[in-house]
């Protein structure tokens, strides 16, 4: 059947979606607008709560209640190894072996951990890559790390920017900085998925160029776990950090995950911030006052598991595993497809374009979100679709992030926001008119 902007279209491909069943294994909140279910788009910021995650929660709630202290070793899931069973279902979401992944803390406290061993500046080389759009939380975690080692930020954080008049930044202007740094460069850290444009970054192109001129390459997975394909083990990534919240769908202020490529697993003088459950677990209990790390990224940890915390998180990962990552990118590459399709379809049938996609074109160049630069009205815009029952996201400036999810998101949910798009403008037209 031919893409078209229509009910008919939307239904088709919903009944031949084999992930249409996984919308059920979701709660999907109510618009306080409408009093309907809402029109959920924002899985790029806090995804939706997995049916289980209330069970496997309450179980851990009920063996705190009957066995106390005693949880850690006779739970049902004992908690002293309750972040075992997650390495790897994780492993397997970013492209990593099982023993190169840990979940513990949060995103930026883990960029942190990781910085304190890679990011190891001397005279001549102390240069942090970063993007000039990039997470603010990101830009402070680098800023703080040049600090700590008595740099000025301004001469060790290199900005990079897009071209003049373009809103992606181009993978050769990457490479063509970190040739230009060479040996003053320490670390290049950059998103997996850009927060604000949905670009997609190359990731195993850029740390190889990284790597030729000898600095590390690190990466912020926030936007791209769960959402694109990852292969961090084969990209030779030397460390990863990402959260769980938005695509993974585990919880507001979830645990977050770490990647710590293996060739570092067997360097106990690495530099690390040590804490008790980085030490061996085999003679963790014995007290000891000599750190001996953990094989792999679990010598990272400075501490137990959150395992209330965690219990959501597994809900998610069960689902993730059930799945794969192949089905679900092959259902956003549509769901996105269909999305742009219908936005273009719009600003076509307009005397004049009332926005512009400022995420990539290309689809192998962008996750799941499109990001929507409105010209003129663009809060008023965000707001009027919230009116309709449309959660979505509002980024200053001027732009709306929607992001069909694969995973719960129907192409029905697509068909209907377009509608709600087409109702927002022509409200707003109306009012400019009126006002006149």
């Amino acid at each position: 059947m031919q893409i078209a902007f229509t009910q008919a279209y939307a239904s088709h491909m919903d009944q031949i979606d084999s992930l249409a069943c996984m919308r059920g294994q979701f709660h999907f909140p109510i618009s306080p607008a409408t009093g309907q279910m809402a029109l959920y788009f924002t899985g790029n910021s806090l995804g939706l709560q997995p049916i289980k995650a209330r069970q496997y929660l309450i179980q851990e709630l009920d063996d705190w209640a009957q066995l106390g202290v005693e949880g850690h070793f006779n739970a049902k899931n004992p908690w002293f190894g309750y972040h075992h069973p997650f390495a790897n279902a994780a492993a397997r979401i970013v492209g990593a072996k099982p023993h190169e992944v840990v979940l513990m803390n949060g995103l930026t406290a883990n960029l942190h951990f990781l910085m304190v061993s890679f990011y190891r500046p001397d005279k001549q080389r102390y240069r942090i890559l970063i993007e000039g759009g990039a997470f603010p939380s990101d830009r402070y975690a680098a800023a703080s790390q040049a600090r700590c080692w008595g740099l000025e930020p301004k001469e060790a954080i290199v900005e990079l920017q897009p071209r003049p008049g373009e809103h992606c930044l181009r993978t050769d202007d990457i490479i063509q900085t970190i040739h230009e740094l060479g040996d003053t460069l320490a670390l290049v850290l950059l998103p997996g998925v850009q927060y604000y444009t949905g670009q997609a970054f190359d990731i195993g192109t850029i740390t190889h160029h990284a790597h030729q001129v000898g600095a590390k390459a690190g990466w912020d997975l926030a936007h791209a776990v769960g959402n694109i394909p990852l292969d961090l083990h084969l990209h030779d990534v030397d460390f990863a950090a990402w959260c769980t919240y938005k695509y993974l769908n585990s919880g507001p202020g979830a645990v977050a995950g770490a990647f710590v490529h293996e060739r570092y697993s067997s360097n106990p003088e690495l530099p690390r911030l040590e804490g008790w459950w980085g030490h061996s677990e085999t003679d963790r209990f014995m007290m000891g006052h000599d750190f001996v790390p953990m094989q792999g990224a679990q010598a990272w940890q400075l501490s137990n598991a959150p395992v209330f915390n965690m219990a959501a998180h597994r809900a998610a990962l069960e689902l993730f595993d059930h799945v794969g990552m192949d089905a679900l990118r092959s259902k956003s590459l549509k769901l996105t497809g269909f999305l742009e399709y219908i936005l273009q379809e719009i600003n076509r049938t307009l005397p004049m374009p009332a926005f512009e996609i400022i995420s990539p074109s290309l689809p192998q160049e962008r996750g799941c979100q499109l990001s929507i630069r409105c010209v003129g009205q663009g809060k008023a815009f965000f707001d009027r679709l919230s009116a309709l029952g449309v959660i979505a996201d509002w980024r200053n400036p001027d732009v709306v992030r929607v992001a069909p999810a694969p995973m719960y998101n129907s192409f029905t949910d697509v068909y209907k926001l377009g509608l709600a798009v087409q109702n927002a403008l022509q409200s707003l037209h109306v009012q400019e008119h009126t006002t006149k």
